[in-house]
């Protein structure tokens, strides 16, 4: 499968979503800590640890939503299926992780580091708008707004982040 197909299929997929959801997640984290920024290895180390939390509380909910449901344990492959999902907001939201780990290994500042996770992760999640427009048949233009859309999200974290600091 070349990488276009796999990237075709990963957008496809009901892990998208999730992605996005850690996405904004990570971002509010990062713009929460650049304000008394802690070092790099404690960026990365909360970004790993809330990735966590957050995929752990994900995954204890819908066991219990689908058990409650159906009134009954849930099979393995449900829980499979779900870790699936849990998996993808865990990478949403350590994603811009990797720029910490540049800045502990001293290979970039600090403020480089958080600049970076901000905007990358808010062109992040405008791509993945605009990737789901064109995916579903949308021309150029409507997924374009889709992108906008959804990138309005992470920008007006950023704005509001910028208006109380």
């Amino acid at each position: 499968m070349s990488v276009r197909q796999q990237i075709e299929e990963h957008l496809r997929s009901e892990e998208v979503s999730r992605v996005i959801y850690g996405a904004i997640i990570g971002l509010a984290l990062i713009l929460v800590l650049e304000h008394h920024p802690p070092s790099a290895a404690a960026v990365e180390a909360t970004l790993i640890a809330t990735g966590f939390a957050v995929g752990l509380a994900e995954l204890y909910s819908e066991i219990i939503g689908e058990w409650t449901r159906l009134g009954k344990r849930v099979e393995r492959h449900r829980v499979r299926h779900m870790l699936k999902g849990v998996g993808a907001v865990f990478a949403g939201i350590v994603c811009p992780g990797v720029y910490f780990i540049l800045a502990a290994l001293h290979l970039m500042k600090l403020d480089t580091a958080f600049t970076l996770a901000k905007w990358s992760g808010l062109v992040l999640i405008a791509l993945y708008g605009y990737a789901a427009g064109r995916l579903s048949g949308a021309s150029r233009a409507t997924s374009v707004m889709h992108a906008l859309s959804v990138a309005a999200v992470g920008a007006a974290l950023i704005g509001f982040k910028a208006l109380v600091h």
